[in-house]
């Protein structure tokens, strides 16, 4: 009745299993020894069974030992040190992302309690064996005392009022078989293992994706802060300006007092754009795994389209569909939740069998004292076999329902395999938008920056007014932050993409970890 198992396995699950057959050894090694012991004595005393009993609870801390060598708990992620970090890039975070955002443990806990799931279906194939020992002591009352003295007495007999009774046993049960109801579950718990595991992938997949999304959200803030920031110095330097043409009678007070206004609109935008990089700051540092959502002091972002690549070719899409119903785990997951579903087809039709146990038991009592002999112990053995031929069609009810949830998942991977077409679809199109909304803004911000130095020469000269410099500034200002905005659609369009198509978190995988 045995089976080959094929399943995930790591150097950490060897090390336990070989610790497991050490204890296992030694245990039974000494359950041995104890009951040649207890065959060999005519008969046991008190000291030597209290010797022996020591001897199997020993026996029996080696074995929980087992149990406890099987696997561990891992401690809380550490969090992440940005103390060297000066420039923080995209790549940088997410990488440090995916070693301590919290969600990585969870995702890791899944995987370990599926790969316990698969340990328990596995040990269905073992015998169980059972342990059992009782004493008690009865005193009656003195009403059934005297009923049980008398008839005692007739027979020649003495009955005391106090009883004390021992009993020890040991029993195994085996199922020789069931169905085959213990080779689908194990099945169903080997592909529960490797959808969690493809889950963990699909994990790391999101977390990259937002944490992209929010690092892109945090650089447009620190843009723009740089943008009205520039503006302010901008208005700072004119307003010295202003004020020196002023005080010689060379410029008007109205051009003083129009810069100042325009000066104050600039800070306070510079401000509103600080508190906006601040609040984005703190959403990143959540999702980096930074207690308290703090993000480090002195720390700043790449400069926003310093590796921008508009030039770069997008892969056709039906190859980037193919690659992405190949790659992304969360397909795999529910792929794996099909074959999960089949396994459960074969666990409720297991009913329809036959179940065949053989059942053995090796069983003492005594009356008076707890000095067990081998004269107290008796065994037996059984062979059952129980076959259910009628339960009001439950039987059938439970497989039509297995083979409901197998459909159910078979119309779920289908929807999901044409979101990801779609997702593949929409990346492309939104890039192929930003990448023209880049190059058009960058043109743009080459004219309005000659437009701007024509209307700052010709304010100075005296040849135009403040008013056009005013607009040519407020065009420059608005033709940045719309340059900004065009740099990080086209990055978001970007790593949308690599997450439709499950590249984004290649770069992060061990070869030997690809699919």
């Amino acid at each position: 009745m045995g089976r080959t198992r094929s399943g995930a396995g790591n150097d950490n699950d060897v090390h336990n299993t070989d610790n497991r057959r050490v204890y296992c050894t030694f245990a039974g090694l000494v359950l041995v020894w104890c009951g040649k012991k207890w065959r060999n004595d005519v008969k046991v005393t008190k000291k030597a069974l209290v010797r022996h009993m020591a001897v199997v609870l020993l026996a029996g801390w080696f074995l929980v030992g087992a149990g406890l060598a099987w696997g561990g708990e891992d401690g809380v992620p550490k969090s992440p040190d940005l103390s060297a970090v000066r420039v923080l890039d995209l790549e940088t975070a997410q990488r440090i992302a995916l070693a301590s955002n919290p969600t990585m443990g969870v995702a890791m806990a899944r995987v370990e309690q599926a790969r316990a799931r698969v340990r328990q279906a596995a040990s269905t194939w073992w015998p169980s064996v059972d342990l059992t020992a009782s004493g008690g002591r009865t005193r009656m009352s003195e009403t059934v005392w005297q009923q049980t003295q008398a008839l005692a007495k007739l027979y020649g007999q003495n009955m005391d009022r106090t009883n004390e009774e021992y009993a020890a046993g040991l029993q195994a049960t085996w199922i020789l078989f069931d169905g085959f109801y213990r080779s689908f579950s194990q099945d169903q718990a080997e592909y529960g293992e490797k959808s969690a595991a493809a889950g963990q992938t699909d994990a790391r997949r999101l977390l990259a994706a937002a944490v992209a999304e929010a690092f892109l959200n945090a650089q447009l803030a620190q843009t723009n802060q740089k943008i009205a920031e520039a503006d302010r110095d901008f208005y700072t330097q004119q307003l010295g300006d202003a004020q020196n043409r002023f005080d010689v009678g060379a410029g008007p007070w109205g051009d003083v007092l129009n810069i100042k206004v325009q000066l104050n609109s600039a800070k306070t935008r510079t401000l509103l754009a600080a508190r906006e990089f601040e609040a984005a700051g703190y959403g990143l540092a959540a999702l980096l795994g930074i207690p308290d959502a703090e993000f480090p002091e002195g720390v700043k972002l790449e400069e926003l389209g310093s590796r921008l690549d508009v030039d770069e070719k997008t892969d056709p899409a039906k190859q980037l569909i193919a690659e992405a119903l190949e790659q992304r785990p969360d397909i795999r997951q529910l792929a794996l939740s099909v074959q999960q579903a089949e396994a459960g087809i074969g666990m409720a039709e297991a009913r329809f069998y036959p179940s065949l146990q053989v059942a053995g038991a090796y069983n003492g009592s005594r009356q008076g004292d707890m000095g067990l002999s081998s004269d107290d112990f008796g065994n037996s053995i059984f062979l059952n076999l129980s076959w259910n031929l009628f339960s009001g069609g439950a039987d059938r009810a439970a497989s039509f329902e297995a083979k409901q949830a197998r459909r159910e998942a078979r119309y779920a991977l289908l929807n999901l395999r044409n979101q990801v077409a779609a997702e593949v679809r929409q990346g492309i199109t939104l890039l192929e938008a930003a990448r023209e909304q880049v190059l058009l803004q960058r043109d743009s911000v080459g004219l309005v920056e000659e437009n701007r130095e024509l209307a700052r020469n010709a304010y100075e000269a005296g040849e135009a007014s403040l008013v056009r410099l005013n607009e040519a500034q407020r065009d420059l200002t608005a033709t940045y932050g719309r340059l900004a905005q065009a740099q990080v659609a086209f990055s978001r369009a970007r790593q949308r993409l690599l997450a439709a198509t499950g590249r984004n978190i290649v770069p992060f995988e061990e070869p030997a970890a690809r699919p």
